[in-house]
């Protein structure tokens, strides 16, 4: 065979981790980044083009690409270079790290297919003198600009007919993005604190630096991030910023597009796809410079980044769980490096790793303490050991006493409560028996509004209990409470509440947490009742009261974390007060009111909490001071997973001599949807003694019944 092209094509298969050599035909255009179509065995499968290699002697038979998906490569050298980074960072296949930074419309996966959105347009072709009142009405908005054929048509149907029958008008197809591009008023920036200035100028736009940004709730980080993207757009670049949910995104949307009109890309998981697909190729035709989203927008396809920038930086929602497990922070650091540019890590509360990295120079440390207001919110602490003597099961007097007193003076209140549901647990009276989930063996939750059981880990659904299934009992007892509960309670408890609910269950349908947002905003409702997506991000000026209910809950919860979640949560949600004029109070209740992530939330006092828990992970060897590594073993055959979880820690503790090796043990959770959960945790300083041995347990298992991943770092153990 003479001289010939040949493609090496990753294709969709995530578990094959390998290219394979394709002829590309003399007529094809073929580029490195492109999807194709290829023949797999008696298969056609989708994959991407990541080399082309040229006048090669090649001495077998290869076969054709099919044909090119795309006219232009959908992964640039950037991209394809991150791929290889997680790809490695994270132990998992090259297909799926590149999958995983597509939207779907443009991953490498058969039937996937998302269009392109056509409206008709009318444009004038020919002068007209109008013969009636609706024909002049079109005509002189044609005058001005091409109309949509819908908004025309509401008009008058017949006389659009009839001008396009006279060739006065022609119709169109014109593309349109689906996302409404709603045009806010401009707004100029506000006047900048000292400590505001004081950090933007601190911030060099010229080089690879990360700064932490601890700025206390209220101090204006927001207003900091638009000065400095403004600084960066002056100098014909772009910006990327990251927030951890998308609760957090309409407010900030808003914001931005006051600032910087339609300049933004927006990416986040509650698009749909043909969504998501037209806000990648705004940043992919260069018609945007902002790009704001959730995790997986730290890999919009910008080429001349300015700047990156990760509000609510302590955010666990920043890493992904399932495979690749990449941390968004670590790829916003890699593609900061690469661009040499900054890279800022916002936060009230900074993770524990971040605040010691900025300590040890790291990161540099930039710090805001003076909210704009000057105004604090008064945090108190209520005991429920002892309201409960007194019969104050839910709400604590000095709770009930500050609603009615915020409610009276026409001001709104935030009630958090981290639980969903209903009730969270039925129980029979008669001989003790729980409703659980029959494929996750945990207690289901009950919905007033489907009126299902709901298990909150694989979504099974069943009827609720009225008689008890082991000994036909009708004694059957509701215990616990969720958001759903609360709800009815402060209807049935305030006279004047207006009640809005924020959780999973009220978000779901689309636009649902702008109206929440916008209606209590509004004051539509003056009373917000959620979980812990009210804690972060949102400002509503006339909230004067933050009650939370269970404050000291995720304490119990087995992770070494736990207290540095808590401290979080409750320092955003009080944050949520006293933002404007009118002074905030915080009321917590909790049950173990001495416990220092509490007594320092409510001073307010990060840097003693830091130290407090710092001090505590030191004796009991945790993060900073050790790394964390886990490898989950999971699989539909419990005994299997437990000997293969044998195996895999005699394997390591064989090879591993200076490391701590714990397990294997279930899982906090050991059963979910029929599929069960063993975990090894290693506690270990340096990577490098240990990488190799982990990419072989993964490799080993890559194509195995039992399930094997490797988590380095992971958010929850």
């Amino acid at each position: 065979m003479g001289d010939i092209m040949i493609a090496n094509v990753l294709v969709e298969i995530q578990k094959l981790d390998k290219t394979f050599s394709y002829l590309i035909p003399n007529n094809m255009k073929a580029k490195v980044g492109i999807r194709c179509l290829v023949p797999f065995g008696n298969r056609k499968l989708k994959g991407f083009i990541v080399e082309i290699k040229d006048n090669i002697e090649c001495d077998y038979k290869l076969k054709e690409i099919i044909n090119l998906i795309d006219e232009n490569p959908i992964l640039n050298e950037e991209l394809l270079d991150l791929g290889k980074y997680i790809s490695k960072k994270t132990l998992c296949t090259l297909t799926s790290a590149y999958q995983t930074m597509l939207p779907t419309a443009l991953k490498a996966k058969t039937n996937t297919k998302v269009n392109k959105k056509y409206v008709y347009f009318l444009r004038k072709i020919k002068d007209y003198e109008p013969k009636n009142q609706n024909e002049e009405i079109l005509i002189n908005m044609l005058n001005n600009k091409d109309i949509s054929l819908k908004e025309a048509s509401q008009i008058s149907k017949y006389a659009v007919d009839k001008l396009i029958k006279n060739n006065i008008i022609e119709k169109y197809e014109k593309e349109v993005y689906r996302l409404n591009e709603e045009v806010y008023e401009y707004e100029e920036g506000k006047q900048l604190t000292l400590e505001q200035t004081s950090v933007i100028n601190k911030i060099d736009l010229n080089k690879f630096q990360p700064y932490l940004l601890h700025g206390i709730t209220g101090s204006g980080k927001t207003e900091v991030y638009m000065n400095l993207i403004k600084k960066v757009i002056d100098l014909n670049k772009q910006a990327l910023v990251l927030v951890p949910e998308i609760s957090l995104t309409p407010q900030l949307v808003e914001t931005f597009k006051k600032r910087f009109g339609n300049d933004i890309a927006i990416l986040h998981s509650h698009l749909s796809n043909g969504e998501k697909y037209d806000e990648w190729r705004k940043i992919e035709k260069k018609e945007v410079n902002i790009v704001i989203g959730a995790r997986s927008a730290v890999f919009a396809s910008l080429t001349n980044l300015g700047i990156i920038i990760i509000d609510e930086e302590h955010s666990n929602t920043y890493k992904q769980e399932n495979n690749p497990r990449y941390n968004a922070i670590d790829v916003g650091l890699y593609r900061a490096k690469k661009y040499n540019i900054p890279i800022i890590l916002g936060s009230a509360t900074p993770s524990i790793e971040s605040y010691t990295r900025a300590k040890a120079n790291i990161y540099e440390l930039l710090e805001m303490k003076n909210r704009v207001n000057k105004n604090l919110p008064q945090v108190t602490l209520v005991d429920m050991k002892e309201e409960i003597k007194n019969k104050n099961n839910i709400f604590s007097k000095l709770l009930k006493d500050k609603i009615n007193e915020k409610l009276n003076n026409n001001e709104q209140v935030i009630i958090l409560l981290n639980r969903r549901g209903y009730t969270t647990i039925t129980t029979c009276n008669n001989c003790g028996f729980t409703h659980k989930c029959p494929k996750c063996d945990i207690p289901l939750t009950y919905h007033l509004n489907s009126k299902k059981m709901v298990c909150h880990y694989c979504n099974y659904e069943t009827n609720k209990l009225y008689k008890c299934p082991k000994c036909n009992s009708t004694d059957i007892k509701e215990r616990g409470m969720g958001t759903e509960k609360l709800e009815q309670e402060v209807i049935n408890k305030f006279n004047n509440a207006k009640v809005v609910r924020m959780d999973v269950d009220t978000t779901r349908t689309k636009q649902a947490h702008q109206k929440i947002i916008n209606d209590f905003e509004n004051e539509k409702y003056n009373i917000l009742i959620g979980t812990q997506m009210i804690a972060k991000g949102l400002n509503f000026p006339k909230v004067t009261l933050v009650g939370v209910l269970n404050g000291d809950a995720s304490l119990n919860i087995p992770d070494f974390r736990s207290g540095e979640r808590t401290f979080q949560l409750l320092n955003q949600v009080a944050g949520r007060a006293g933002r404007s004029d009118l002074l905030g109070e915080v009321i917590i209740q909790a049950f173990n009111i001495d416990h220092y992530s509490l007594v320092y939330a409510k001073k307010h006092d990060y840097l003693s909490f830091y130290n407090e828990e710092m001090r505590i992970r030191k004796i009991l060897k945790y993060p900073p001071f050790y790394n964390l590594c886990v490898v989950k073993i999971q699989g539909t055959d419990n005994i299997k997973c437990e000997e293969e979880a044998n195996k895999i820690i005699s394997y390591l503790k064989y090879n591993l001599k200076d490391e701590i090796i714990l397990g294997p043990s279930p899982s906090v959770i050991p059963k979910i949807n029929n599929v069960y959960y063993y975990q090894i945790i290693i506690k270990y300083k340096d990577t490098k003694k240990i990488y190799n041995y982990l990419k072989f347990i993964n490799d080993k298992y890559l194509n195995s019944k039992v399930n094997v991943g490797i988590d380095f770092n992971p958010n929850k153990i």
